[in-house]
């Protein structure tokens, strides 16, 4: 008879989980609860570790990457190592929430989102191990990592200690959506700061002799609109996102304003078009620059910061890893749906470091608003899933 989850068990779970204050670079407190669930279910100290990826990443933190890892019960130590993650950070609107259970779902009571994303991914991971630890349930080398910093730049993740994974030839993350999608690709991006310099003069008296740094963002991001450089970018064959989504600058309204800062992105599963969407925005704003004058023909500056944020990867349905989650899913009786997201996931970073990675859902709907839900029939079958992608079964 095949062991399941005890669902009870794995609703309180959640719900303590998304009840702990833990945002992006604060996941200490995250992070020891779930080591403490690991070790009351008979995980041993010495196969908890954590990284140094919270010292790496241009945020800090208070704790690195939590990395489990659990050898193969008698007889299957041999088999290919299997790694199952989640993240534990969750985004500013959810910090301080209280769930609670209202039928088949779990909302959040108050003006606050839930957590689901990704509280409800440490849950299906730890109900799975926990299941498996209890039941004594034959399982091949296991590795579980709870990552930290995805929702502000996937940083654990980019920043993981590979050599304390023990090696996994494949990967499953669990994040937002529903436990038969699976995002078997990703589209890549580029951020990018953008720093105006312009020059100040009195705006009532002298304004004539200022440059301001907000015309020439004006001007360049309507040359980017107008272009088709912004937004939903289609060019031929070719498409990708971008967007302008900060803009500092400016003290005093009688100051012409002299600097600017702007924080951007491109997007695109293309990498080559990904960077010619960033080639776009540098020659909207140095044309900006170039066009916009004072009374004595002076020009203002600008300079661009263009990072690397995360690479594209699409996995072949017939990768082993997809092939495998596609027999969990289908297992229960269902259709496994293969997508491509045009977000960035966690298993961007793992599929870069070499480990094909797919990311299922569990649940978690209108996630990072104050409409979040978890659909606890579909977390249950998220933990389904885990349970034999984790005893490979």
């Amino acid at each position: 008879m095949q062991i399941e989850p005890n669902r009870a068990a794995a609703e309180k779970l959640v719900i303590q989980l998304m009840a702990i204050r833990g945002g992006s670079g604060n996941e200490g407190d995250v992070a020891a609860a779930i080591v403490a669930r690991l070790k009351a279910a008979g995980v041993k100290a010495s196969q908890i570790a954590f990284d140094t990826a919270n010292k790496r990443s241009p945020r800090g933190g208070d704790i690195g990457n939590l990395i489990v890892k659990l050898p193969g019960t008698k007889g299957r130590t041999r088999e290919p190592r299997r790694m199952l993650m989640a993240h534990m950070d969750t985004v500013p609107l959810c910090v301080g929430c209280t769930p609670v259970k209202s039928g088949k779902l779990v909302k959040p009571k108050g003006h606050t989102a839930l957590g689901a994303d990704d509280r409800a991914g440490c849950a299906t991971v730890l109900t799975a191990v926990e299941t498996i630890l209890k039941h004594k349930l034959p399982h091949p080398p296991l590795t579980l990592l709870f990552g930290v910093q995805e929702e502000i730049g996937l940083f654990g993740a980019r920043f993981v200690t590979l050599a304390k994974l023990g090696g996994p030839k494949m990967a499953f993350n669990w994040d937002g959506g529903e436990p038969w999608g699976m995002a078997v690709g990703a589209t890549g991006a580029y951020r990018m700061t953008i720093e105006i310099t312009g020059i100040a003069s009195h705006a009532g008296v002298h304004p004539e002799r200022g440059i301001s740094a907000g015309v020439i963002a004006a001007k360049a991001i309507a040359s980017l609109e107008a272009d088709g450089w912004h937004g939903l970018v289609r060019k031929g064959r070719y498409a990708g996102t971008s967007n302008v989504g900060v803009i500092e600058g400016g003290a005093a309204t009688n100051v012409m304003m002299d600097r600017m800062t702007l924080r951007a992105e491109a997007r695109s599963h293309t990498p080559a078009f990904r960077k010619r969407i960033v080639d776009a925005y540098q020659r909207a704003f140095k044309a900006a620059v170039k066009s916009t004058k004072n009374d004595a023909g002076k020009t203002g500056t600008v300079t661009f910061d263009v990072r690397d944020e995360y690479q594209s990867f699409r996995l072949t349905d017939s990768d082993p890893a997809v092939a495998v989650a596609k027999a969990a899913v289908a297992s229960l009786g269902l259709t496994p749906k293969l997508v491509v997201t045009n977000g960035g996931l966690d298993a961007n970073w793992i599929n870069a470091h070499g480990v094909p990675c797919v990311t299922l859902g569990c649940g978690q709907h209108d996630i990072h608003t104050v409409n979040e839900t978890l659909n606890l029939d579909e977390y249950h079958t998220a933990c389904r899933v885990a349970l034999r992608l984790a005893t490979a079964e």
